[in-house]
């Protein structure tokens, strides 16, 4: 297994994370580090990863533990390289998000939670993601996907059925101030 550890770039913006809060709360700079972490560690945080977070922050592996597990962005498994967050809730279920749901599965062979075989494609549902007006939405990333039909999903999946890099929330320029 390889050395945990950011790459150059990543690692000073990291400094520059941790040195904007006060002496001793260091630990308020843990949920852009996860996101940095998850982005630079194939889309998931493992407990190696978690721990590194950790020591960067002088806190105890627990709290990102806690942290990480509390909140659906963060994904403590391996995850598809590109990962369809279809929106669960009241307006998206309403206007068909199961049916999306069903739709996805069908067409990848997997269930909510799964990965394909090849590793390309995970399926989440999860909790609100804001979108109640141009429902039902998935997200991908940091892209929303609204008012979604079966030949939207499918032009997306084929869209990102040739793609390498992992979709993301973000990237090392999303926590730089100007």
């Amino acid at each position: 297994m390889s050395e945990i550890k950011f790459n150059d770039e990543t690692l000073a913006l990291v400094q520059s994370i941790i040195k904007r809060y006060p002496e001793g709360k260091q630990k308020s700079a843990l949920l852009p580090l996860l996101h940095l972490a998850q982005a630079e560690f194939d889309g998931w945080l493992s407990a190696p990863v978690m721990d590194y977070v950790a020591s960067l922050l002088n806190i105890k592996p627990i709290e990102v533990y806690e942290v990480a597990s509390f909140y659906s962005m963060y994904n403590l498994n391996p995850v598809g390289k590109c990962l369809l967050e279809v929106c669960r809730t009241s307006s998206c279920w309403l206007r068909g998000a199961n049916e999306i749901v069903a739709h996805i599965e069908n067409k990848l062979g997997i269930k909510d939670g799964e990965t394909t075989a090849d590793g390309k494609f995970t399926l989440k549902t999860v909790e609100c993601l804001g979108s109640c007006g141009t429902a039902p939405m998935l997200q991908i990333g940091a892209d929303f996907h609204e008012n979604l039909t079966f030949e939207k999903v499918d032009a997306l999946i084929n869209d990102w059925s040739n793609k390498t890099e992992h979709s993301k929330y973000l990237d090392n320029s999303t926590f730089r101030k100007n």
